[in-house]
């Protein structure tokens, strides 16, 4: 089997496994509030989770997938040298990913991923290989870098706002209600943790799917950037396998660590990230449900009463988001250099 085939399927592997810690490290962003207002146990939160992440990438389409496998070009590059970069920078991504699950500490796949990705295409065939999408904004045209990085930072104020507005906006229409109304907030749970769950499929296991079909094209496995059907199922399994391990660490981060969540900032929680999340999906935009998630709580603390937030924690979870994209990117970086020592690629 020649190099470029035994590359190309290393990298399908490589991206599976991405996935898979995006699963296991994005679940706990998900269950955190179900498990931590006692409305789902951890067996019931992390089944209802899994099904419906699932369905997500099956059934949300392949508009983020397009636009994160068309933010670096490599079409001018040989195909062992792209598919080569493409590994170094999903090392990256994977190494920030466990290490920040290791401390269990909130933090983004989705920029994690970018900052591997760009970092390897920069250091290996320079900035011209990247779409960054400057010149296409003057003209009110949102693509490459510039439209994953406007919806990975706007997603979480747009995330802290709303829920904001929507804690308040229940919190008013129940001020006359019973205790009992906690009940309703519980069962209601398993539609609204079932719509969050289904929003991250449709939106993260899209960006594995497509740079495995970035893979594919380099490789010269498929003739043009189409999402095979295969990557599809490939992908939300993975992301599902990673969902039934569970992140554990960080659930006890976002469900306990921002501020006492019950069974109303739970169900506000989850309708406003699976909102927000979803119509970034239908846009194309990719975005992080760990920022959108601890955004929202963070929105709904505030909007109750801003002492109670830990807002120590929140300053501790806004520094790991700003160093994931050049940490992500420096190991990608030293990845390639690495490798290009001992394999001498240009």
């Amino acid at each position: 089997m020649e190099i470029l085939s035994v590359l190309v399927y290393a990298a399908v592997v490589v991206v599976l496994i991405f996935d898979y810690t995006n699963g296991f490290h994005d679940a706990s962003n998900i269950i955190a509030t179900p498990i931590a207002s006692r409305a789902l146990t951890p067996v019931q939160a992390v089944v209802i989770v899994a099904t419906f992440e699932f369905l997500g990438p099956v059934l949300g389409g392949t508009a983020v997938a397009n636009t994160i496998g068309k933010f670096v070009n490599l079409d001018d590059i040989a195909a062992v040298l792209s598919v080569t970069i493409i590994l170094c920078g999903l090392s990256g991504a994977i190494f920030w990913n466990l290490i920040t699950w290791w401390f269990g500490i909130p933090s983004s796949s989705s920029h994690a991923l970018v900052g591997g990705l760009t970092g390897a295409v920069v250091v290996a065939v320079g900035t011209d290989h990247v779409l960054w999408g400057f010149s296409e904004l003057a003209q009110g045209h949102f693509t490459g870098v510039t439209k994953v990085l406007l919806a990975l930072v706007l997603s979480p104020v747009i995330g802290f706002w709303a829920g904001f507005m929507i804690h308040r906006l229940v919190f008013f229409l129940m001020r006359a209600a019973k205790p009992t109304v906690n009940k309703f907030f519980k069962r209601i749970q398993i539609f609204s943790c079932a719509g969050l769950a289904f929003s991250h499929g449709a939106n993260d296991a899209q960006k594995s799917m497509g740079i495995i079909t970035l893979v594919l094209l380099n490789g010269g496995f498929i003739a043009e950037f189409h999402v095979p059907f295969w990557v599809i199922l490939s992908c939300a399994s993975a992301i599902t396998l990673g969902i039934l391990s569970g992140g554990w660490r960080i659930v006890r981060t976002v469900g306990f660590g921002i501020f006492k969540v019950r069974p109303i900032h739970a169900f506000d929680a989850q309708l406003t990230s699976a909102a927000v999340i979803f119509s970034a999906s239908v846009a194309g935009a990719p975005v992080s449900t760990t920022h959108v998630v601890s955004s929202s709580l963070m929105g709904i603390g505030a909007s109750e009463r801003p002492k109670a937030v830990r807002w120590a924690k929140a300053k501790e979870i806004v520094s790991t988001w700003i160093i994931t994209i050049p940490c992500a990117g420096t190991v990608s970086v030293l990845t390639y250099l690495v490798v290009n020592t001992f394999i001498g690629l240009n």
